[in-house]
């Protein structure tokens, strides 16, 4: 009778103890659940190319930000090869990603990677690059692309004289030949960039003081394929052989960014610019790459667009923080990043003009270059 007594109170004592630690483990669930995925979780960022110096800088400090926020980091650089991004994207949803950084070599062509992130309950943030015709794009990181190419045109008619620093009018009267470069037609900040340029440099090209003497103004004219440098020096050297074989000279360039800026410098330089008393061109550009920078400081290229990648590292980490502990993140737009599917949340940062006349202020002085790398 004892035994029989003491077995029940000690089997009743282990259900007890058994529902407790039960009951403690849901609590833990629920709280791991409610808080998002705990830290050490892995995250998968893809990159197009490391060709390029930014992509590069992207990299690193995004790596580096996830990193110091305790999760661990797959990178990937795809090389503009479309297939190796999306066996990347595979790759990293098969390893047990929680949260995927996309830079896309081309915004329509990993549709169905996403379709398999969205199903495996992954998170998505476009990172500078707009990812078109999908709804499985949570957030996007960037800088305000319709305003770089405003700054871009801007500073294209500052360099002609058309324009004060202030933006007022500086009183040349024209025509100035001008030719117009667009970036990769698959990629959806070129759009921006373009418009962004033409809304500025239109009013001069109905007024007479800016002609596109090729004739070629339309964005799938002068788009270049995947932003390549030698695309851009090609076509350059086809309007110099062609549009300006009559002896009259190009007063300036419209290029969106900084690598397109030295395949045009090159076919310029080979037709005779920058040499003697021919002065180049204004040449525009983009993304403060160093070698474009010490062509600035040594008067050929006019200006680039300075994105501080630092900073858009800083805020994807954060954006992504956010995502993995299950809190919504920080945007600043909610009306413009339609990716025709949806419209996308998104954070833009600010991009600054650099000429000779700035750049140590802006770049050395910021401590994004310093002055023994610009020498």
């Amino acid at each position: 009778m004892k035994l029989t007594r003491l077995a029940a109170v000690f089997t009743a004592a282990t259900m007890v103890a058994t529902m407790a630690a039960c009951g403690n483990a849901e609590k833990s669930v629920d709280k791991e659940a409610a808080s998002g995925v705990t830290a050490g979780a892995l995250v998968g960022i893809t990159m197009p190319t490391r060709s390029s110096e930014r992509w590069i800088h992207d990299g690193d400090n995004l790596k580096k930000q996830l990193e110091t926020l305790g999760y661990k980091v797959d990178l990937q650089y795809a090389e503009d090869d479309i297939p190796t991004q999306t066996q990347q994207l595979d790759s990293q949803i098969t390893k047990g990603a929680k949260l995927l950084i996309i830079a896309s070599i081309d915004g329509e062509a990993i549709t169905s990677q996403l379709d398999n992130a969205k199903a495996a309950g992954i998170k998505v943030i476009a990172y500078d690059r707009l990812i078109r015709k999908s709804p499985n794009v949570d957030y996007y990181a960037t800088f305000d692309n319709f305003k770089v190419g405003v700054q871009q045109a801007t500073s294209l008619l500052i360099g002609l004289k058309v324009l004060n620093a202030d933006g007022t009018d500086a009183g040349a009267k024209g025509p100035l030949n001008v030719e117009l470069f667009a970036g990769s037609p698959d990629d959806n900040n070129a759009t921006f960039f373009f418009k962004g340029a033409m809304s500025v440099l239109q009013p001069h090209i109905d007024k007479g003081t800016v002609v596109v003497k090729s004739g070629q103004k339309d964005f799938d004219t002068v788009s270049t394929l995947r932003w390549d440098p030698a695309t851009a020096q090609k076509r350059m050297e086809n309007l110099l052989t062609s549009t300006y074989k009559d002896g009259a000279k190009v007063n300036g360039v419209l290029s969106p960014y900084d690598g397109i800026s030295i395949g045009i410098l090159s076919a310029l330089k080979s037709g005779g610019y920058g040499t003697g008393s021919q002065a180049y061109p204004i040449v525009t550009g983009q993304d403060a790459e160093l070698a474009s920078v010490k062509s600035i400081i040594a008067g050929e290229q006019y200006s680039t667009i300075y994105k501080d990648t630092r900073q858009l590292a800083k805020v994807t980490g954060e954006m992504a923080d956010a995502v993995l502990k299950g809190q919504t993140p920080k945007t600043n737009n909610a009306t413009d990043y339609d990716n025709g599917v949806k419209v996308v949340p998104a954070q833009l940062l600010e991009s600054v003009i650099v000429t000779k006349d700035n750049y140590e202020k802006e770049l050395v002085t910021g401590g994004y270059y310093t002055a023994d790398q610009l020498k």
